[in-house]
Formats: structure tokens, C-alpha cells, sequence
């Protein structure tokens, strides 16, 4: 099954490079092509795609239509590129999962139901 992507710049000759640059690749698939920022957020409900391709404004800068897209699309994965600047990033979102001691007990099975916790030792789990 082919990566899906969305290529998404309000650049004409930039969307046509990516897209030379994906065409002969056998293990992806562009999706949807987006000129303008309005509509990107239609064009990833309706093809549900794993990597988006944004311009990027500023460079190393997360592009602020990110913030959104990777809030609505945590699955997603950004790559954002300036090409005159000769700059990209990789912008993706990740699940941090913690844990916390808690008393064995109904009362401790209870309080920690209810956000009552006495913070122990907080641990991350890898």
C-alpha cells in the first residue's frame, strides 16, 4: 500500500517539482494537490493522506497552519520546504506516555479515577 501524500503551496512551479520529484515513485501516492491554505483542510478529511508537503515561511519556523493541522491530524506527518532557501523540516506529533504510582486500594483506585493524585515519582514510559 502506497504512502499517500497532499502537496499543499500556493507556488505553481513548486507543485509541479514535487510532483516530477513523486511521480516514478512506486511507494507513494499523491493524493491531492492544494493551492490555497483555505482548502487543505478539506482535501486531508476527504484523502486521508500520511505526509502533507507545506511551504515553509520561515525557516526551521513550524508554519502556523501546522499547529492545527497536526492538532485536528495527529497521525499525519509535515514536511514543510523552503526551496529558495534551501530548507526543510519534518514535523510529526507524538503520544508522551507517563506513569504514577498509586495506592493499591479502592481509595487509591478512586482518587486516581477522580485526579485526586499525590505525585510520587512521575515516570515516562519509554
Amino acid at each position: 500500500m502506497p504512502l499517500r501524500v497532499v502537496i499543499a503551496d500556493d507556488e505553481v512551479l513548486a507543485r509541479q517539482k514535487l510532483l516530477q520529484l513523486l511521480r516514478d515513485e512506486p511507494d507513494i501516492e499523491v493524493v491531492g494537490e492544494v493551492q490555497q491554505e483555505t482548502e487543505l483542510e478539506r482535501a486531508i478529511e476527504e484523502t486521508r493522506p500520511d505526509f502533507l508537503i507545506v511551504a515553509l515561511e520561515r525557516s526551521n519556523s513550524l508554519p502556523a497552519i501546522c499547529q492545527s493541522i497536526l492538532r485536528n491530524h495527529p497521525q499525519l506527518r509535515v514536511i514543510a520546504i523552503a526551496s529558495d532557501r534551501n530548507s526543510s523540516m519534518f514535523y510529526w506529533t507524538s503520544l508522551r506516555i507517563e506513569s504514577n504510582p498509586i495506592e493499591a486500594s479502592e481509595a487509591g483506585v478512586l482518587s486516581a479515577i477522580r485526579g485526586k493524585l499525590q505525585t510520587f515519582n512521575s515516570n515516562r514510559v519509554q
